[in-house]
């Protein structure tokens, strides 16, 4: 479904393709209640008042902002190996939780909608008995979920979902229940993913279209010597 653009200078939209035209002048307005600035401040406190157009446009508002970059590494990333090992065991005692903790905290300062990092957040609220806190984030997460979904529905190039961070591909399929069993990028501008239901060992890969053309845009926009 499209999604309209704005209207009288007032950025309009619905929940589905993004209108990333009305969304970068909304997130760098200051006068618009979609400024990232204010949509970052709502998404950081621990409450659950932002609507699902006020996720769509924090979500796509970050490929607009100063020191985005698709390819980005992530915050400190020899703590982040250090974590590898407490992140496979089947048992996490209350230090291991709070490593996860500490780090999934920092981690999301840097990079807010890094999926992977709120769902441990979420996780450790849950383990640790802080449920209030648990369902507020995965509140967060459920929506900016919901904003990928709706951008289409992966099935071939002309709906294809979009993503601000390639990482997020295999994020939102595992956090939908399906497993990657492969990848292909396709021009002019497309990541394709094949991928199984978790539970169906047994089930035929299907594959499933993610539209990259935002991320390469904005990417070669900063690092125009790379482009070919």
């Amino acid at each position: 479904m499209p999604v309209s653009g704005a209207t009288d200078g007032a950025a309009k939209t619905v929940l589905g393709r993004p209108a990333l035209d009305s969304i970068r002048s909304a997130s760098c307005d200051p006068a618009s209640p979609y400024y990232y600035p204010k949509l970052l401040k709502r998404f950081l406190a621990n409450d659950t008042v932002m609507s699902s157009v006020d996720f769509q446009y924090f979500y796509y508002g970050t490929l607009f902002q100063e020191d985005y970059d698709p390819y980005r590494k992530p915050v400190h990333p020899g703590e982040l190996e250090a974590l590898a090992t407490i992140y496979a065991k089947p048992e996490k005692n209350r230090s291991d939780r709070n490593k996860i903790l500490d780090y999934a905290r920092v981690a999301i300062l840097d990079n807010p909608v890094d999926l992977q990092q709120l769902t441990n957040l979420i996780y450790v609220y849950e383990l640790n008995g802080k449920y209030d806190l648990s369902r507020i984030w995965q509140y967060k997460l459920n929506h900016i979920l919901k904003v990928i979904a709706k951008s289409g529905t992966g099935a071939d190039a002309q709906n294809a979902w979009v993503v601000v961070y390639p990482r997020h591909e295999y994020d939102f399929l595992n956090l939908s229940g399906i497993v990657s069993t492969g990848h292909c990028f396709e021009e002019p501008a497309f990541d394709v993913l094949d991928g199984r239901p978790a539970k169906k060992n047994d089930a035929t890969p299907q594959r499933y279209y993610f539209d990259i053309a935002p991320m390469l845009e904005q990417y070669y926009l900063k690092h125009p010597d790379e482009e070919e």
